[in-house]
Protein backbone atom coordinates (compact mmCIF):
# COMPACT_ATOMS: atom_id res chain seq x y z
CA UNK A 1 0.00 0.00 0.00
CA UNK A 2 1.75 3.56 -1.00
CA UNK A 3 2.29 6.20 1.80
CA UNK A 4 -0.38 9.24 2.79
CA UNK A 5 -2.83 9.65 4.73
CA UNK A 6 -6.11 8.32 2.72
CA UNK A 7 -8.20 11.48 0.99
CA UNK A 8 -11.82 11.22 -0.27
CA UNK A 9 -13.85 14.05 -2.48
CA UNK A 10 -17.20 12.71 -1.36
CA UNK A 11 -20.58 14.69 -2.95
CA UNK A 12 -23.06 14.93 -0.18
CA UNK A 13 -26.80 15.53 -0.41
CA UNK A 14 -27.44 13.83 -3.56
CA UNK A 15 -27.18 10.69 -5.10
CA UNK A 16 -25.38 11.70 -8.39
CA UNK A 17 -21.57 12.97 -8.94
CA UNK A 18 -20.94 16.53 -9.38
CA UNK A 19 -24.34 17.72 -7.65
CA UNK A 20 -24.84 18.51 -4.03
CA UNK A 21 -22.12 19.68 -1.83
CA UNK A 22 -18.63 18.43 -2.33
CA UNK A 23 -16.70 18.03 0.74
CA UNK A 24 -12.89 16.39 1.17
CA UNK A 25 -12.73 13.80 4.06
CA UNK A 26 -9.19 12.68 5.52
CA UNK A 27 -9.24 9.69 7.65
CA UNK A 28 -6.56 9.69 10.40
CA UNK A 29 -4.72 7.52 12.90
CA UNK A 30 -4.34 10.52 15.30
CA UNK A 31 -4.90 14.16 15.77
CA UNK A 32 -2.77 16.62 13.13
CA UNK A 33 -1.87 19.94 14.46
CA UNK A 34 -4.40 22.51 13.29
CA UNK A 35 -2.02 24.59 11.35
CA UNK A 36 -1.63 21.25 8.93
CA UNK A 37 -5.26 20.81 8.84
CA UNK A 38 -5.67 24.53 7.49
CA UNK A 39 -2.83 24.19 4.82
CA UNK A 40 -5.03 20.71 3.52
CA UNK A 41 -7.84 22.33 3.58
CA UNK A 42 -7.08 25.60 2.00
CA UNK A 43 -5.39 23.10 -0.59
CA UNK A 44 -8.74 21.44 -1.10
CA UNK A 45 -10.32 25.01 -1.82
CA UNK A 46 -13.72 23.14 -0.85
CA UNK A 47 -16.12 24.67 1.33
CA UNK A 48 -15.13 21.97 4.06
CA UNK A 49 -12.89 19.59 4.45
CA UNK A 50 -13.47 17.19 7.34
CA UNK A 51 -10.75 15.22 9.03
CA UNK A 52 -11.83 11.96 10.77
CA UNK A 53 -9.82 10.77 13.81
CA UNK A 54 -9.98 7.19 14.39
CA UNK A 55 -11.54 6.30 18.30
CA UNK A 56 -8.66 5.80 20.65
CA UNK A 57 -7.99 2.01 22.26
CA UNK A 58 -11.85 1.12 24.44
CA UNK A 59 -13.68 3.70 22.40
CA UNK A 60 -15.87 3.96 19.79
CA UNK A 61 -16.65 7.58 18.66
CA UNK A 62 -14.54 9.13 15.99
CA UNK A 63 -13.34 12.68 16.52
CA UNK A 64 -13.81 15.02 13.76
CA UNK A 65 -13.18 18.58 12.56
CA UNK A 66 -13.99 20.85 9.36
CA UNK A 67 -11.90 23.30 7.89
CA UNK A 68 -12.94 25.86 5.24
CA UNK A 69 -10.67 27.02 2.87
CA UNK A 70 -10.08 30.09 5.91
CA UNK A 71 -11.18 28.83 8.96
CA UNK A 72 -12.09 26.08 11.17
CA UNK A 73 -15.62 26.32 11.83
CA UNK A 74 -18.10 24.43 14.61
CA UNK A 75 -20.86 22.77 12.52
CA UNK A 76 -20.71 21.36 9.50
CA UNK A 77 -23.55 18.92 8.22
CA UNK A 78 -22.41 18.03 4.51
CA UNK A 79 -18.89 16.78 5.78
CA UNK A 80 -20.32 15.06 8.24
CA UNK A 81 -22.28 13.10 6.22
CA UNK A 82 -19.76 12.67 3.50
CA UNK A 83 -17.19 11.84 6.88
CA UNK A 84 -19.95 8.87 7.73
CA UNK A 85 -20.30 7.81 3.73
CA UNK A 86 -17.14 7.45 3.52
CA UNK A 87 -16.58 5.80 7.14
CA UNK A 88 -18.98 3.03 5.82
CA UNK A 89 -17.58 2.83 2.51
CA UNK A 90 -13.12 2.24 3.49
CA UNK A 91 -15.36 -0.67 5.76
CA UNK A 92 -14.12 0.90 8.68
CA UNK A 93 -17.91 0.66 9.89
CA UNK A 94 -20.31 -2.02 9.22
CA UNK A 95 -23.02 -0.35 6.96
CA UNK A 96 -25.82 -0.76 10.36
CA UNK A 97 -23.35 0.55 12.43
CA UNK A 98 -23.98 3.89 13.25
CA UNK A 99 -21.19 6.46 13.11
CA UNK A 100 -20.74 8.85 16.10
CA UNK A 101 -18.53 11.74 16.40
CA UNK A 102 -17.42 14.18 19.12
CA UNK A 103 -17.20 17.39 17.11
CA UNK A 104 -17.20 21.14 18.87
CA UNK A 105 -21.09 21.05 19.18
CA UNK A 106 -21.18 17.97 21.20
CA UNK A 107 -21.57 14.62 19.71
CA UNK A 108 -23.39 13.68 16.69
CA UNK A 109 -24.30 10.84 14.85
CA UNK A 110 -25.44 8.87 11.49
CA UNK A 111 -27.09 5.89 10.63
CA UNK A 112 -28.01 4.66 7.14
CA UNK A 113 -31.67 3.61 6.09
CA UNK A 114 -31.74 2.20 2.53
CA UNK A 115 -30.22 4.69 0.60
CA UNK A 116 -30.50 7.68 3.36
CA UNK A 117 -28.40 9.00 5.77
CA UNK A 118 -29.65 10.24 8.95
CA UNK A 119 -27.95 12.39 11.28
CA UNK A 120 -28.57 13.77 14.22
CA UNK A 121 -27.69 17.66 14.87
CA UNK A 122 -28.19 20.57 17.53
CA UNK A 123 -31.24 22.40 16.69
CA UNK A 124 -30.20 26.20 15.80
CA UNK A 125 -33.44 28.61 15.11
CA UNK A 126 -33.32 31.49 14.54
CA UNK A 127 -34.23 34.69 17.28
CA UNK A 128 -35.84 37.30 15.56
CA UNK A 129 -33.06 40.11 15.48
CA UNK A 130 -33.00 43.55 13.68
CA UNK A 131 -30.27 43.32 11.03
CA UNK A 132 -27.47 45.85 10.28
CA UNK A 133 -27.94 48.01 7.23
CA UNK A 134 -24.73 46.38 5.57
CA UNK A 135 -27.15 42.82 5.40
CA UNK A 136 -30.00 44.69 3.33
CA UNK A 137 -27.53 46.21 1.20
CA UNK A 138 -25.54 43.11 0.88
CA UNK A 139 -28.91 41.66 -0.32
CA UNK A 140 -30.32 44.15 -1.84
CA UNK A 141 -34.18 43.48 -0.39
CA UNK A 142 -36.37 44.11 2.49
CA UNK A 143 -36.48 40.60 4.41
CA UNK A 144 -40.24 39.11 5.25
CA UNK A 145 -38.30 38.09 8.67
CA UNK A 146 -34.96 38.60 9.94
CA UNK A 147 -33.06 36.72 12.77
CA UNK A 148 -30.15 35.10 13.50
CA UNK A 149 -29.02 31.71 15.62
CA UNK A 150 -25.14 31.36 17.52
CA UNK A 151 -23.57 30.91 13.44
CA UNK A 152 -25.96 32.80 10.60
CA UNK A 153 -28.37 35.63 9.94
CA UNK A 154 -31.37 34.13 8.49
CA UNK A 155 -33.58 35.84 5.90
CA UNK A 156 -37.27 35.37 4.87
CA UNK A 157 -37.83 36.25 1.44
CA UNK A 158 -41.38 36.91 -0.81
CA UNK A 159 -40.64 34.03 -3.30
CA UNK A 160 -38.45 31.16 -4.49
CA UNK A 161 -37.73 33.36 -7.86
CA UNK A 162 -36.25 35.81 -5.17
CA UNK A 163 -34.21 33.33 -3.49
CA UNK A 164 -32.99 31.48 -6.81
CA UNK A 165 -32.63 34.86 -8.75
CA UNK A 166 -30.50 36.69 -5.40
CA UNK A 167 -27.07 38.35 -6.54
CA UNK A 168 -25.74 39.38 -3.14
CA UNK A 169 -23.04 41.70 -2.67
CA UNK A 170 -19.89 39.49 -1.26
CA UNK A 171 -17.52 41.84 -0.03
CA UNK A 172 -20.29 43.56 1.90
CA UNK A 173 -21.66 40.14 3.71
CA UNK A 174 -17.92 39.59 4.09
CA UNK A 175 -17.94 42.72 6.95
CA UNK A 176 -20.59 41.04 9.00
CA UNK A 177 -20.30 40.19 12.84
CA UNK A 178 -21.74 36.11 11.83
CA UNK A 179 -20.36 33.21 9.83
CA UNK A 180 -22.83 33.79 6.95
CA UNK A 181 -26.22 34.28 5.76
CA UNK A 182 -29.23 31.95 5.12
CA UNK A 183 -31.51 33.10 2.07
CA UNK A 184 -35.07 31.44 2.42
CA UNK A 185 -38.83 31.11 1.18
CA UNK A 186 -41.51 28.37 0.91
CA UNK A 187 -41.31 26.64 -2.34
CA UNK A 188 -43.33 27.42 -5.22
CA UNK A 189 -46.08 25.30 -5.53
CA UNK A 190 -45.90 21.54 -7.96
CA UNK A 191 -42.01 21.55 -6.78
CA UNK A 192 -42.48 18.38 -4.71
CA UNK A 193 -40.19 20.80 -1.84
CA UNK A 194 -41.87 22.57 1.24
CA UNK A 195 -38.71 25.15 1.54
CA UNK A 196 -36.17 26.51 -0.45
CA UNK A 197 -33.20 28.26 0.54
CA UNK A 198 -29.32 29.51 -0.43
CA UNK A 199 -26.09 30.16 1.66
CA UNK A 200 -23.41 32.33 2.06
CA UNK A 201 -20.31 32.13 3.68
CA UNK A 202 -17.75 34.84 2.31
CA UNK A 203 -16.23 35.63 5.74
CA UNK A 204 -14.79 32.31 5.82
CA UNK A 205 -14.32 31.95 2.32
CA UNK A 206 -16.81 30.42 0.90
CA UNK A 207 -19.04 32.70 -1.14
CA UNK A 208 -22.04 30.42 -1.93
CA UNK A 209 -21.89 26.70 -0.08
CA UNK A 210 -24.03 24.73 -2.60
CA UNK A 211 -25.75 22.69 0.48
CA UNK A 212 -25.30 23.32 3.72
CA UNK A 213 -26.44 20.85 6.16
CA UNK A 214 -25.47 22.97 9.35
CA UNK A 215 -28.07 25.76 7.94
CA UNK A 216 -31.10 23.07 7.94
CA UNK A 217 -30.39 23.25 12.02
CA UNK A 218 -32.38 27.06 11.27
CA UNK A 219 -34.11 25.94 8.58
CA UNK A 220 -36.21 22.82 10.17
CA UNK A 221 -37.40 24.17 13.33
CA UNK A 222 -38.08 27.69 11.43
CA UNK A 223 -40.07 26.21 8.59
CA UNK A 224 -41.69 23.22 10.74
CA UNK A 225 -43.74 25.55 13.33
CA UNK A 226 -44.75 28.01 10.04
CA UNK A 227 -45.69 24.91 7.67
CA UNK A 228 -47.14 23.60 10.64
CA UNK A 229 -45.68 19.84 9.46
CA UNK A 230 -43.01 17.50 11.43
CA UNK A 231 -41.01 16.23 8.12
CA UNK A 232 -39.68 18.69 5.32
CA UNK A 233 -38.10 18.32 2.67
CA UNK A 234 -35.88 21.24 1.44
CA UNK A 235 -33.79 22.09 -2.08
CA UNK A 236 -30.81 24.62 -1.34
CA UNK A 237 -30.72 26.41 -4.99
CA UNK A 238 -27.12 26.68 -5.54
CA UNK A 239 -25.80 25.94 -9.10
CA UNK A 240 -25.25 22.26 -8.17
CA UNK A 241 -28.34 21.77 -5.74
CA UNK A 242 -29.05 19.62 -3.08
CA UNK A 243 -32.00 17.73 -1.03
CA UNK A 244 -31.93 17.65 2.45
CA UNK A 245 -35.00 16.04 4.16
CA UNK A 246 -35.67 17.88 7.79
CA UNK A 247 -37.19 16.96 11.07
CA UNK A 248 -37.63 18.94 13.64
CA UNK A 249 -37.43 16.78 17.44
CA UNK A 250 -37.17 19.67 20.55
CA UNK A 251 -33.65 20.81 20.49
CA UNK A 252 -32.24 18.49 17.76
CA UNK A 253 -33.29 17.76 14.08
CA UNK A 254 -32.55 15.45 12.12
CA UNK A 255 -31.45 15.66 8.74
CA UNK A 256 -31.71 13.09 5.96
CA UNK A 257 -29.23 12.88 3.14
CA UNK A 258 -27.40 10.95 0.02
CA UNK A 259 -23.76 10.94 -0.95
CA UNK A 260 -21.76 9.40 -3.72
CA UNK A 261 -17.58 9.48 -4.06
CA UNK A 262 -16.01 11.05 -6.56
CA UNK A 263 -12.61 10.78 -5.54
CA UNK A 264 -10.37 8.74 -3.67
CA UNK A 265 -6.44 8.92 -3.21
CA UNK A 266 -3.99 9.90 -0.96
CA UNK A 267 -2.26 12.75 0.47
CA UNK A 268 1.28 13.54 -0.08
CA UNK A 269 3.63 15.60 2.21
CA UNK A 270 1.45 14.50 5.62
Amino acid sequence: MSEGIELYIVDAFTNEPFRGNPAAVCLLDKEKDAGWMQLVAAEMNLSETAYVVAPVAGQSDYGLRWFTPKAEVDLCGHATLAAAYQLWQSGRLAGDAEARFQTKSGLLSARREGEWIVMDFPAEPPVAEEVPEELVQGLGLIPRFAGRNRMDYFIEVDSEETVRTLKPDFAMIARLQARGVIVTSRAAAGTGYDFVSRAFYPAVGVNEDPVTGSAHCALAPYWVKRLKKDELVGYQASERGGIVRVKHNGDRVILEGQAVTVLNGRLGGA
